[in-house]
């Protein structure tokens, strides 16, 4: 098997494991407090980012040393805070709608890069934000479905998860990937257990055996993610990611008996679409023209 061979067996079997770790979180957040599911799970991954630090070269402090401390430790925050919308969304709105929903963000980081990055999108991405945006729409339904306050929790984590990937981009222009992931889960957790003590809870026994699978998941599915990067292109590895999104459509409906009406599957067809297009066109424009010039195509 060669390399990218292995990369790309690496990227599958991780985005397989992250969409059960996403059928177990609806799970445990629809039984239990979000918060606290979510503190338990980032103990357990600061753990595995500790030992994977100190195999690093230079160990725990060379991989704890950065230049923008506040942005790394803002990073953290930021993820912890999209993904305690997601697991609460899995629970209140459902696997696809929100999966769905959530495939929209490369569109999202796309139009924030321009404010936020003083990148050029040109006329082609905005047009796949546009076609991406209607497909949220569709998704959404406004016209049919009562628009209550609960379709918010993917759309606001699908914003928050793109203000991650641009601040993890700024971060990545002077801090290695090794300091990023260890910001990623050391800021995460210190973070969610100054709030999730007060959620604390009773779990059924049967429940830490769940909650076991959803540690164990969370940490094999971020190792299996490191080795596909290792191994395959970024790009690569992020259409891959669409992957989850169907699956997790799938699991939804045979597990939670959850129901993909037309108007979902088309929209998540169309923000799916856009959403590839756009990767694409940022990574030619990166080869053809270096990352820093405009998008004029």
């Amino acid at each position: 098997m060669t390399a990218r061979s292995k990369g790309l067996a690496f990227a599958v079997t991780a985005v397989i494991i992250f969409a059960a770790q996403d059928v177990v979180s609806k799970y445990l957040g629809t039984h239990y407090p979000p918060i606290f599911i979510i503190m338990i799970r980032y103990w357990a991954f600061a753990v595995f980012v500790l030992l994977l630090s100190a195999r690093s070269r230079g160990g725990i402090a060379g991989a704890a040393r950065t230049a923008r401390p506040l942005l790394q430790i803002s990073r953290g925050v930021i993820l912890v805070v999209q993904i305690c919308f997601a697991i609460t969304s899995f629970a209140v709105v459902g696997l696809s709608q929100t999966q769905s929903i959530f495939a929209a963000t490369p569109l999202v980081v796309a139009a924030l890069s321009v404010p936020l990055l003083g990148e050029k999108v040109g006329w082609r991405r905005w047009t796949a934000i546009g076609i991406g945006l209607f497909g949220v729409l569709m998704i959404v339904n406004p016209v049919q479905a009562s628009f209550g306050p609960t379709i918010l929790l993917p759309i606001a984590g699908s914003v928050i998860f793109a203000l991650y990937a641009i601040t993890t981009r700024l971060a990545a222009r002077v801090d290695s990937s090794t300091t990023s992931f260890f910001y990623t889960g050391i800021a995460g957790a210190v973070a969610i257990t100054f709030v999730g003590p007060f959620y604390w809870t009773s779990l059924a026994p049967e429940d830490w055996i769940w909650m076991a699978v959803l540690c164990l998941t969370g940490t094999v599915g971020h190792y299996l993610l490191i080795r596909a990067y290792d191994l395959v292109d970024a790009v690569t590895v992020q259409q891959i990611g669409y992957v989850q999104v169907v699956l997790v459509c799938i699991l939804g409906v045979l597990i939670y008996g959850e129901i993909l009406t037309l108007n979902m599957i088309a929209g998540a067809a169309l923000v799916i679409s856009a959403g590839l297009f756009t990767i694409w066109r940022e990574s030619r424009k990166a080869r053809m023209n270096g990352p820093s010039l405009p998008d004029q195509e």
